[in-house]
């Protein structure tokens, strides 16, 4: 068993979310928003990673629903194997390349580490390492927290927006 340190931590800002993966998002909608009150925050489809996202605030958290878009998904492999359910927990954190540099003196790595926009950097620490939970690591400069009114949902869901450098953009 691996023996951890305190190094992380002190980087945490917050946990933003909690995303579930499931091979369509429409049908998880009456349950999360009209069962359970979920608010609409925003969403899209991001082709570059085959994916559909709907980002829900629920009282005292976010949910962010994940579906693929075409064979190329990177949930795609995960869904056959595994079916829906939990794909991964987002932590906000104040300087990634701090926080990567404490896993790495913990003896973990990192994967899919993407620091390109400054809206959104991120990186990940495996499930394998992490008892089963993909955990994700972001530092941000953004307010994900605000509701969107410049589409809803059902945009989201015909697949009228998507995301353009980490921002959701309705298509015209």
């Amino acid at each position: 068993m691996r023996t951890l340190v305190s190094g992380v931590a002190p980087r945490i800002q917050r946990v933003d979310h909690v995303a579930l993966a499931l091979p369509d998002i429409a049908p998880a909608v009456p349950l999360f928003c009209d069962a359970l009150g979920a608010t609409f925050i925003a969403g899209g489809d991001n082709p570059l990673n085959g994916l559909r996202t709907v980002h829900l605030q629920l009282p005292g958290m976010k949910l962010e629903l994940l579906a693929p878009i075409g064979e190329h998904s990177i949930l795609t492999r995960g869904l056959a194997e595994r079916g829906p359910g939990l794909h991964h927990i987002t932590f906000f954190v104040d300087d990634l390349a701090a926080t990567i540099d404490a896993w790495s003196q913990q003896g973990l790595s990192t994967v899919g580490t993407n620091d390109s926009q400054p809206n959104w950097q991120e990186t990940f620490l495996r499930p394998t390492d992490t008892f089963g939970a993909l955990l994700q690591f972001v530092q941000t400069t953004r307010d994900w927290s605000t509701p969107t009114t410049e589409f809803g949902i059902d945009d989201v869901l015909a697949g009228r927006v998507q995301w353009r450098d980490h921002v959701p953009c309705l298509d015209p």
